[in-house]
């Protein structure tokens, strides 16, 4: 096989006059190979096969399947053609797939992928981008929702992890996001997130209005099936997940989310943007002020009683009366408040102040300590313990009963002393 260079150079050897015994001999090549390259009977750069390859004698069926069905998956097409006599491996296949360009273009499905695209202008302090990271796979065991907002001109970002993405979870997290960047862009854009922009539509729910309203912004809705509408957190979430979430050394959410604090001012802002840093690239963005309390969403949880009647909240422990242990308590807060209420079956059973995220404190009331200590105390008996060594055999009552059990085979058998005494004597017995 020759190299495009070695057959430009042949090729330059020919216009001078060069036989192509001269050439084979000066390139150290076959005469036949350098004739091939010279009528154009092979490509430079590509390999002749001394084989054919087993995939010709199915490209036939497979570009009609595609004609079937464009959106047919790969492993279906190998399992069929495998059944057909198709004996090489699966990436084997969809190399040819690829190499081959089999699988036809479906705009719809596209969206961007291949069309022209251009750099969207995000004037400063204009726009800030919302977007959730999922993590399946986390140290403590319970999936993660992580909100991520990014300001659309510098990059910047914050975090926060929460433990659900419903509404409530999403204006909790919002809230501290734009307290962590110092203040709110004029417009918020999102995607398609049904807890903000109604399903199949452009409006913004009806409940997320008040929030929009609180804080003095707009809501953008991403285009349909445009997600790099908002490549800025996309980019930022890549970053995020590996730069710092494949080897954070984190047990918790609340280590996580304070590594993750850490490593956004430490790490993130001092990304190189166009001869300054992410940091002062944001710090020059005109943010609006923030409203002096956060808007009032109320977060719903619910938790499982421990046998010390304590229940687990963001890294501390609070009381419920022992009566409840095992079972579910719901657990009410209100963003901004400094306590919690606690209901079960319809009815409040305490209300706490809500210590530090991540403290490990624990939280009782001093009507349930004492609730507690009078449950486990009245499990103690002061009694004098059963003796063990002592000799107890069954009495009448459990004899009588045994007679009932066996009937006859319980009868005592009667023994006649006079046919031992003839046996002993050699008398005959009758």
């Amino acid at each position: 096989m020759l190299t495009p260079e070695e057959d430009m150079e042949i090729n330059a050897f020919k216009k001078r006059g060069w036989s192509i015994a001269a050439i084979a001999r000066h390139t150290g090549h076959d005469r036949k190979t350098i004739r091939a390259y010279l009528t154009g009977d092979r490509e430079p750069g590509v390999r002749v096969r001394a084989d054919a390859d087993p995939f010709d004698r199915f490209e036939a069926y497979v570009r009609q399947r595609f004609v079937d069905d464009p959106h047919v998956w790969a492993t279906v097409l190998f399992d069929e053609v495998t059944a057909l006599g198709y004996d090489r491996a699966y990436p084997t296949f969809t190399r040819q797939l690829r190499a081959r360009d089999l699988r036809p273009h479906c705009e719809p499905c596209s969206s961007s992928n291949g069309r022209a695209h251009v750099d969207i202008e995000h004037p400063p302090g204009e726009e800030i981008q919302w977007d959730w990271l999922e993590l399946d796979d986390t140290p403590w065991g319970a999936k993660a929702y992580v909100l991520v907002g990014a300001l659309s001109h510098s990059g910047r970002f914050r975090v926060w992890f929460s433990e659900a993405d419903d509404q409530a979870h999403l204006v909790v997290g919002i809230d501290e996001i734009l307290r962590r960047l110092g203040g709110t862009p004029k417009r918020w854009r999102v995607d398609r997130m049904a807890t903000v922009i109604k399903p199949g539509t452009s409006q913004v729910q009806r409940s997320f209005v008040p929030v929009a309203k609180h804080y003095g912004v707009g809501v953008d809705p991403c285009p349909p099936r445009h997600g790099n509408r908002k490549g800025v957190v996309e980019k930022n979430i890549h970053y995020l997940t590996q730069r710092w979430w494949r080897t954070a050394r984190v047990a918790s959410p609340a280590e996580a989310q304070v590594s993750a604090d850490r490593f956004c001012v430490e790490v993130a802002d001092a990304r190189p943007r166009a001869g300054v840093t992410v940091a002062e690239l944001a710090d020059g963005e005109p943010l609006l002020a923030l409203p002096a309390a956060p808007f009032p969403a109320e977060v719903t949880l619910v938790r499982t009683v421990a046998a010390n009647a304590l229940v687990s909240l963001w890294g501390n422990r609070y009381s419920v009366p022992p009566g409840l242990v095992g079972g579910h308590v719901q657990i009410r807060w209100r963003h901004g408040a400094a306590t919690i209420e606690l209901r079960a079956a319809g009815g409040v059973v305490g209300t706490h102040t809500l210590a530090p995220r991540g403290e490990q404190r624990t939280v009782r009331l001093p009507e349930h300590t004492k609730a507690l200590e009078n449950v486990v105390l009245g499990a103690f008996n002061t009694d004098r313990p059963c003796r063990r060594k002592v000799n107890r055999p069954p009495s009448d009552a459990a004899l009588a009963l045994t007679a009932e059990l066996l009937g006859d085979r319980g009868a005592d058998p009667v023994i006649d002393l006079d046919v031992y005494r003839r046996a002993i004597d050699g008398e005959a017995l009758g």
